[in-house]
């Protein structure tokens, strides 16, 4: 039977990955091990300096899982590294509270984890739900996303390095929503710092801001949320600039810039 290893970033506990859980439960057998507390935002972390501890969990509908207070990318590794017995056929990481567009994958716990599943050589994917201020956050259209994606990739398999990025608007165009194949948009972040004074009078800083926007370019993941549909990203771990090679070997590398 598939072993499908799931993952998230915003802590086991989490709605979504219970949803996610249903999700591809009648696809394999499903063994979850995710951050015993919330890590968004912590990117592909990997935790060297402390150690890492498993411990045995119950879901909210009773399902056995395990946490750890490792990040996202920790959880992968655990696994693969022996923490689950036997091997690993599919990782799935989600489903976040949140979109992961664009440049935001370099950010995301979530899409960490099905990076350290590609790295591991293992199929991978990451999904993430929109999330609107006022708007009621559920995770029923992305669970039916989710299943049909893992569907999808159990039958058709993917390239080696390559994982999915899939993202599901939080207002579909129309159920079920379209599902469309995107490249990543760009993101537009609006970060502000902002400086306050301890009560012993020194310095200590946030980084907030409005939330991120984005341009919504026809055919990029952030167009298609834009337009009420699913963005379904492949992400390869080659992230080289081929086009610019030839240009960069043209420099001149070796010429020290002094007067013989």
């Amino acid at each position: 039977m598939t072993r499908i290893l799931l993952t998230n970033d915003d802590g086991v506990t989490a709605p979504g990955l219970l949803a996610l859980k249903d999700a591809v439960a009648p696809l394999g057998e499903v063994v979850v091990l995710a951050p015993d507390r919330n890590w968004s935002a912590a990117g592909h972390t990997k935790t060297m300096h402390k150690p890492l501890r498993v411990e045995e969990v119950t879901l909210a509908d009773g399902t056995p899982a395990l946490a750890t207070n490792g990040a996202p990318s920790d959880c992968v590794a655990l696994a693969v590294l022996g923490v689950v017995d036997g091997p690993i056929d599919l990782v799935v990481s989600g489903i976040n509270a949140g979109v992961n567009l664009g440049y935001d994958i370099t950010y995301s716990g979530t899409v960490a984890g099905a990076m350290e599943g590609v790295i591991n050589g293992i199929p991978s994917i990451a999904v993430s739900q929109e999330y609107v201020e006022g708007v009621e956050l559920t995770f029923d259209v992305a669970r039916d996303i989710a299943r049909r994606v893992v569907r999808l990739v159990l039958e058709h398999g993917l390239p080696p390095d390559t994982f999915l990025n899939v993202n599901v608007p939080a207002r579909p165009a129309r159920i079920p929503p379209e599902i469309v194949v995107t490249r990543l948009g760009r993101r537009v972040y609006r970060d502000v710092l902002i400086k306050r004074l301890d009560p012993r009078g020194r310095p200590y800083y946030w980084i907030g801001g409005d939330p991120p926007t984005g341009v919504p370019e026809p055919g990029t993941d952030i167009g298609a949320l834009h337009e009420g549909k699913v963005s379904v990203t492949p992400i390869h771990m080659d992230m080289t600039y081929h086009a610019f090679l030839d240009t960069l070997r043209g420099w001149a590398w070796n010429d020290t810039g002094e007067d013989v």
